[in-house]
């Protein structure tokens, strides 16, 4: 058993770490008196000389005794069950005496759930109304052509989906790659009207093809745009100041 370091609750017990059985000893008659002296004080100061004089022969008779007075259920040959009884007393105790100084303290478990919501939704505790945070939304806004709007938290919002899109290093990677495009068979392609000149119909069609691909890429964007405002429109504002939801 190791008495190094002993800490339930509110009692903590530091003693002088131990080496070898007798110092052992020494080690765990301090510990004893300190509970005794400190947290516990079962005896009257007076009495208390026979279990405090650590180095007399008879201490484990005071010790048996000192357990029977404080209806300890444990034998002195029970350590291990000893300490941690008497630690469960001084707790007990202790917490009587300084019960409005626990009552309200939190558990560290708890402490660090916390810290990891917080930490999850790192939005909750802006100050939206802090001019340097405006000032810094309106300024990233504008250098990345982002649409101003009333709610710089929108407006943050969408600059971070745009940064995870089309900024990161994924992104840029794929946009950097080259496109390679199929090809065509201009025959296949009616232009619908004729120039006269075989040159000049080609062209036409070449041209015609590429506006339609451009088309296609307006559409696209436009239904990604569609489907990024209506995730913001699903998601309701949270005003976590007052406690609802909702704009």
């Amino acid at each position: 058993l190791s008495l190094a370091s002993r800490t339930r609750g509110c009692v903590t017990w530091r003693p002088r770490l131990p080496l070898g059985a007798e110092k052992y000893e020494t080690e765990f008659r301090n510990f004893i008196v300190w509970l005794e002296d400190q947290k516990i004080r079962h005896y009257k100061i007076e009495d208390r000389g026979s279990l405090r004089n650590i180095h007399n022969d008879e201490w484990s008779k005071a010790f048996e005794k000192y357990l029977k007075d404080v209806n300890c259920p444990f034998k002195i040959q029970e350590r291990q069950e000893t300490i941690d009884w008497l630690l469960g007393l001084a707790v007990r105790l202790e917490y009587g005496d300084n019960a409005d100084k626990y009552k309200d303290s939190t558990p560290d478990s708890a402490k660090i759930t916390d810290n990891a919501a917080k930490n999850a939704e790192p939005l909750i505790n802006l100050d939206v109304n802090n001019p340097d945070f405006k000032a810094g939304v309106m300024a990233l806004a504008n250098l990345l052509q982002i649409q101003r709007h009333d709610d710089y938290l929108v407006m943050l919002k969408a600059i971070r989906i745009l940064v995870q899109e089309r900024l990161t290093q994924d992104a840029i990677g794929k946009a950097n790659q080259s496109k390679e495009g199929l090809p065509v068979a201009l025959e296949k392609h009616i232009l619908g009207f004729d120039t006269g000149d075989a040159v000049l119909n080609e062209a036409a069609q070449i041209l015609r093809l590429l506006h339609i691909e451009e088309l296609r890429e307006l559409q696209t964007k436009i239904n990604e745009a569609i489907v990024a405002v209506q995730a913001i429109i699903a998601d309701p504002k949270t005003d976590h100041r007052l406690g609802k939801v909702g704009r």
